[in-house]
This record gives structure tokens, C-alpha cells and sequence, in this order.
């Protein structure tokens, strides 16, 4: 198995979790936010929807280029943009070369490359980036007035089956 056949495998085992925890956001209470220098649940939720389109970019382009902050207001959008561009990340990759995966992959801020990696790096950048935020927003649902999905086993509101 290549290391980009291993990333898909990864990038599809992490989907259901992520998207259960983006399901489980009360809907009214996006703008919540557990100390005034942390991300809004809603700003997370958009930005691991806006990320999970950017590695479309890059299997398009063989680049990234941030456009700011996450842009996408309401859940249902941002599940949906989830959905769409993850299983799409996953079509991509399947039929990207190993050479594509290995060659150099701009993310570009302000027209300069700001990390300087490959596109296999950049993926699993995201992926772990990804997981990152998913972590945070999972710790946002309970004092929103949500239920905590399994992610990886059972959580205090989920029984949920292990991973």
C-alpha cells in the first residue's frame, strides 16, 4: 500500500466522526465560544468544511491558496459542503498519480508558499489539522446544550460502537 493508498484509507476511516460532530451542533447556538480568544463553533464547523474543499484545489491545481476565513453561515450548508468535498477528496486521490502525491504543493498565504511541502505532506497536514478542530469543536457541544457523539468509542452521551 503507497503512502497516498494509506492516506485515503485514513482521510474515508475519519469522515463518519467528523461528520457526526458536525451533526451534533445545536443549530441555534453557532456563534457559542468557550473564552473570548476561541474559535465559534461555527467558525470551526465552516472551517473544516472549507478545508476539506481546499484539498480539492489541490488535487485540481497541485496548490491551495487561503482565502481567509471561512465563509459558509448556516450548519445545514456546512455539513452538506462536508459531505460533497470529502467523498470528492477521495474520488481525486484515487486516480492522482503517486508522482503528483509526491511532488512539491504550494499553500499559498498572501502569494507566498507558507509551509513548503508535497501534496501527500499537505494532505496529511489537513487531515491532522482537520482532526485538530474536530477535537475542539467536540468539547463546544456539551455546554452548547448538544449531545457528544462517539468518535473514536463511546462518549458521556453516546454509547457509539469502537472504532
Amino acid at each position: 500500500m503507497s503512502n497516498r493508498e494509506f492516506f485515503i484509507e485514513r482521510w474515508d476511516a475519519e469522515f463518519p466522526a467528523t461528520l457526526r460532530v458536525l451533526k451534533a451542533l445545536p443549530m441555534d447556538k453557532l456563534d457559542y465560544r468557550p473564552h473570548p480568544r476561541s474559535m465559534s463553533a461555527g467558525d470551526l464547523a465552516a472551517l473544516l468544511a472549507e478545508e476539506a474543499g481546499s484539498l480539492i484545489e489541490l488535487c485540481d491545481k497541485g496548490s491551495i491558496t487561503w482565502g481567509g476565513p471561512p465563509k459558509i453561515k448556516k450548519l445545514g450548508e456546512m455539513v452538506s459542503e462536508f459531505e460533497r468535498a470529502s467523498k470528492t477528496v477521495s474520488e481525486k486521490l484515487r486516480k492522482l498519480s503517486d508522482a503528483a502525491w509526491e511532488k512539491k504543493a504550494p499553500f499559498y498565504v498572501d502569494g507566498k508558499d507558507a509551509i513548503g511541502e508535497t501534496a501527500g505532506g499537505l494532505c496529511w497536514l489537513w487531515l491532522f489539522d482537520s482532526i485538530h478542530h474536530r477535537g475542539q469543536l467536540s468539547t463546544h457541544i456539551r455546554p452548547m446544550g448538544g449531545k457528544v457523539p462517539s468518535i473514536y468509542g463511546p462518549s458521556g452521551d453516546d454509547p457509539g460502537a469502537m472504532v
